[in-house]
């Protein structure tokens, strides 16, 4: 095509991309992955022009960003760059709705979640457990639920990707590509991701990997929702480890013989635990039949390092016959997307959470009130320079819920509540 279209003195070709599988009876075929690389597409090049194989031109033209004309044959191919009438016969138009339903904030277009599958309505009692995860899907924080079996930890993570701030419509295309290289369904979906590994999980499952290529993982599939481990501790400890670079850095690096992938990571780690090994230790009603060494030895599977990773630590107690319903998903969905526009007028892009140094610097700023007390905690509570900043974080978070410019007290006092 490159040779014909030289040779004619075609029109420019700024912009233009061509995929497909040549047959040899000259018909033009999609290819498995074509999706993927065209869902990449659409968050690297904006308006890009692409020629596509009429089979997933239809397809292809649901996607954002993207300008799509479909061919069948390669002199259908040849015939598009030398005839501009032809060419306007072969542009395929259509709108996903997920794309008709979008809201504007600071200029940018951002797709509402539109589904309330799991409520939290459904939860009764818990309100700091709520709490937390209201300011979690603010930021983008990280949480920790300790609790006894069925004070509802699974409960609490599993409804956290319902009540998250609205995706932008990169954040969308990028995790519908990345499902796609997981051979799932690339379907658009207001929903962010909710990834769920089970504790026998191996290494390269969860990180990706495998033995020449570098295969997507569990952790780059959460890009965007939510991680949820549960039974933390029964994790491998080379996979708790592991997390330290993706919730540090946002990002993995996957290296193999025949590839070298980088992916980004950003999302809500959730993590749960019980109490102590039998899970009876905050019971009210059961005697918890561990020694101390066993707590501690329980307790000791979880670094200090990842443990300083995770801004929001939760005690959970078991639940009551007096506990009653409070908020639903809907309302403090609501509650989200409030401090989330306010967040955007204040000029910020990044969410709190995986905000850099050089943004904390700027973002996060106190009162004279709140940083003394913040100093003091640090002396207090011996917390390292990446237990301050997390914490810096999440008082940003709160403080965005009050549609506060600045980190007052109340909210700096909150978010050291949450570092205990």
């Amino acid at each position: 095509i490159a040779l014909l279209i030289a040779l004619q003195k075609a029109k420019s070709l700024e912009k233009i991309f061509v995929f497909g599988e040549l047959g040899l009876d000259g018909s033009v075929k999609s290819t498995a992955n074509l999706f993927s690389i065209l869902l990449f597409l659409s968050t690297q090049v904006q308006n890009a022009k692409i020629l596509v194989p009429s089979e997933i031109a239809a397809k292809a033209s649901m996607i954002p960003n993207l300008e799509v004309y479909g061919v069948s044959t390669l002199e259908e191919a040849i015939k598009f760059f030398s005839d501009a009438e032809f060419a306007k016969c072969t542009h395929f138009s259509a709108t996903h709705e997920l794309f008709s339903n979008v809201i504007e904030v600071g200029g940018k277009r951002y797709v509402p979640n539109l589904s309330f599958e799991l409520d939290f309505k459904d939860v009764l009692g818990q309100e700091r457990a709520k709490r937390a995860c209201v300011i979690a899907a603010v930021g983008m924080h990280n949480i920790l639920f300790e609790g006894s079996p069925g004070s509802g930890k699974s409960m609490c993570a599993k409804r956290l990707v319902y009540i998250m701030a609205p995706q932008s419509l990169e954040e969308v295309l990028k995790s519908a590509a990345y499902r796609s290289l997981n051979l799932q369904d690339s379907e658009f979906t207001s929903t962010r991701a909710f990834r769920s590994p089970p504790h026998t999980s191996t290494k390269s499952s969860i990180f990706g990997g495998g033995s020449n290529v570098a295969k997507i993982g569990e952790i780059a599939l959460a890009n965007g929702g939510v991680l949820f481990f549960d039974e933390f501790p029964h994790f491998a400890k080379q996979v708790i480890e592991s997390l330290r670079e993706p919730l540090e850095d946002n990002q993995i690096h996957i290296a193999r013989v025949n590839s070298k992938v980088t992916y980004e990571t950003k999302f809500i780690f959730v993590a749960a635990q019980n109490p102590c090994p039998c899970g009876n230790l905050f019971s009210r009603n059961l005697n918890c039949k561990c020694s101390e060494n066993e707590i501690k030895n329980y307790k000791a599977k979880i670094s200090a390092p990842v443990l300083d990773r995770i801004d929001l630590k939760v005690a959970m107690d078991e639940s009551s016959p007096d506990d009653k319903a409070s908020l639903s998903s809907q309302q403090m969905s609501e509650m989200v997307l409030k401090a989330f526009i306010f967040q955007k007028k204040r000029g910020q892009d990044e969410l709190n959470g995986k905000l850099n140094d050089a943004q904390v610097a700027k973002f996060c700023t106190l009162n004279a009130e709140a940083s003394e007390i913040l100093q003091k905690a640090a002396t207090k509570y011996n917390l390292s320079q990446r237990g301050i900043k997390r914490t810096l974080r999440v008082a940003r978070s709160i403080a965005d819920l009050d549609e506060s410019e600045q980190i007052l007290k109340p909210h700096i006092l909150e978010a050291l509540s949450f570092r205990a």
